[in-house]
């Protein structure tokens, strides 16, 4: 009898040990939770560690390049191309392109200031270092970028819909939006 009230008090005594060890261990949890969440929240809309690229805002930039291309984001190229793509307006990648310095000045500042290298984008990232010490004049010549595109005939980038691998937004859906994951991809016939 005596044995049977020292087995039922010793299982009363873990079940209430286990208990209590369960809510301490679910308080720290919430606690935890609460504080990932407070973190979230103040640092929702910084980009790091994002793969996505920052939208392009610049007006000017928008209006004048954008006028004959896809205004491509600063962070696909660092600083010292976009700076010698903006000083060779008169061979602009085969055509001629005129600028007023002020707005050259304006748009220059806009990209070198945003370029792969002020950015913290995972895309960014990988951009630079496997451009390593080159300085890309296109951002078809960046390795990442033709890594990334390796397995896409050339037959394809030919067709009509496409014309090149210059013409991100014939597949990449979002690019305008600085997405480029694989998930928005569709390529055209």
């Amino acid at each position: 009898m005596r044995l049977n009230r020292v087995l039922v008090f010793a299982l009363i005594v873990a079940t209430l040990s286990f208990s209590l060890f369960h809510a301490t261990i679910a308080s720290g949890d919430k606690d935890d939770q609460r504080h990932r969440n407070r973190y979230r929240e103040r640092h929702r809309d910084e980009d790091r560690g994002s793969s996505h690229l920052k939208a392009v805002v610049h007006p000017a930039y928008k209006e004048n390049c954008g006028a004959c291309h896809f205004a491509y984001q600063p962070e696909l190229l660092p600083c010292e191309s976009w700076g010698r793509i903006l000083n060779r307006l008169d061979d602009h990648f085969g055509g001629s392109f005129e600028l007023d310095e002020e707005t050259k000045k304006a748009i220059l500042g806009y990209l070198q200031t945003n370029a792969a290298e002020h950015s913290t984008a995972k895309r960014a990232v990988k951009i630079l270092r496997s451009s390593g010490r080159q300085v890309p004049a296109r951002i078809t010549e960046i390795p990442y970028i033709r890594k990334k595109h390796h397995d896409i005939s050339a037959a394809t980038l030919k067709r009509q819909s496409i014309g090149s691998l210059s013409n991100c937004t014939a597949c990449h859906t979002r690019a305008e939006e600085g997405i480029y994951d694989d998930d928005f991809v569709i390529i055209p016939d």
